[in-house]
């Protein structure tokens, strides 16, 4: 199996055979799984290759940064459990397509056929969104709720004022006014009349 991967890779050159034109994989056994990163070298190159390479980098970066912005500790643990594994799993399988490792049947996630891999990669991948985009709707309404609270706050404070200015016109008025009841308990009740 390695021996085909490496004629594969070494086939590939700088800029590869071209789609579809691959010529071991009609002899590597498992090309369209286990050693997918062989094959995608042969055809598209090194230059192929190290743009799949790139890509599980820049997936790898976003999950660093979804983990770090989510604000509940549950969210970035659910992030690096899920996303770190998927990059190792890919990092793993193009290790074994160059022999930096020994044959270990991981797929290439997002690009290998098989049944239950892509599927717990779907998921694993639906799950790291949802979070994500729960950990933005929080934020969001925090956004709101803060909005919503300083509104209400000047509302407030608006209806405070309005309440203490006829208070001071009042007593004003009050001071024409002469509703005490000191002499006579009845005059004042004269007065307001």
């Amino acid at each position: 199996q390695i021996k085909a991967a490496k004629t594969a890779i070494a086939s590939g050159n700088l800029y590869g055979l071209g789609p579809g034109k691959s010529v071991q994989r009609h002899f590597l056994p498992q090309s369209s799984s286990d050693f997918i990163f062989a094959i995608i070298i042969e055809e598209y190159g090194l230059i192929g290759g190290l743009g799949v390479l790139s890509l599980y980098l820049l997936l790898l970066f976003r999950f660093v940064i979804a983990a770090h912005k989510a604000n509940t500790l549950f969210g970035k643990l659910v992030v690096i459990g899920l996303g770190f594994p998927m990059i190792f799993q890919a990092l793993t399988n193009m290790a074994v397509a160059v022999e930096l490792l020994p044959v270990t049947g991981q797929t290439l996630p997002l690009i290998s056929s098989g049944g239950s891999s892509i599927w717990m990669t779907c998921f694993a991948l639906g799950i790291i969104i949802n979070v994500t985009k729960k950990e933005e709707e929080i934020v969001q309404e925090q956004k709101e709720a803060a909005l919503r609270e300083e509104a209400l706050q000047k509302l407030i404070d608006k209806q405070i004022q309005e309440d203490a200015m006829p208070i001071a016109n009042l007593e004003s008025e009050n001071d024409a006014d002469d509703f005490s009841i000191s002499e006579n308990p009845m005059a004042a009740v004269k007065n307001k009349l």
